[in-house]
């Protein structure tokens, strides 16, 4: 019985699962192009050139690192184009690994909530994104955002506190250079 489940996985694995990533990704190439030249309904739907878009590689390849990074693009591109119930939805489904990832997928739900005018669930969220990995050039981006936030939230104390933790912690990035002028107007506000 174990050589017949050993055997199984190794078949699915090798005949199966490895092939249909590599198609995802060959698939993938051309959409990503588009989603860098900000051509995201396109990226979404149709790349041309017998190319798949995000919504059917994501549909089509469930179960592939291709398909979980197609819900990450296709989040964005709903994101960029305005549509936040959609965005919410693909970037939901998105499931990060790495370092970077869980910091990305925070920080565009973040985004998201904040579109949606759910301030509270886009702080929490930035929080999350700040905190899921130290990193110099995400988390006090993700951090200022939380900060101005909770400063429109009438939140002072709470953001003048991220700003300094930027400030202080965070001194090369590149939100250190006008970091005082943050502080200053928040101090104002208190």
């Amino acid at each position: 019985g174990l050589v017949v489940v050993v055997g199984g996985w190794f078949g699915y694995k090798h005949l199966i699962k490895e092939p249909k990533e590599q198609k995802a990704m060959s698939q993938m190439w051309k959409a990503q192009d588009l989603f860098e030249q900000d051509s995201f309904q396109v990226a979404l739907e149709n790349p041309g050139g017998g190319y798949l878009g995000f919504l059917s590689i994501a549909k089509d390849f469930k179960g592939t690192r291709a398909g979980n990074l197609a819900n990450f693009y296709a989040g964005v591109s709903y994101l960029n184009l305005g549509n936040y119930d959609a965005a919410l939805s693909f970037i939901q489904d998105f499931h990060p690994a790495g370092s970077v990832g869980p910091t990305m997928k925070y920080g565009t739900l973040g985004d998201v909530y904040s579109e949606l005018n759910q301030m509270d669930k886009a702080i929490e969220n930035y929080r999350k994104a700040s905190a899921a990995a130290e990193n110099e050039l995400l988390t006090p981006y993700y951090l200022k955002k939380e900060a101005l936030l909770l400063e429109n939230q009438n939140q002072v104390d709470k953001a003048v506190e991220i700003y300094h933790k930027i400030k202080s912690k965070y001194p090369n990035s590149n939100e250190a250079p006008s970091i005082d002028k943050y502080i200053a107007r928040a101090e104002a506000l208190k």
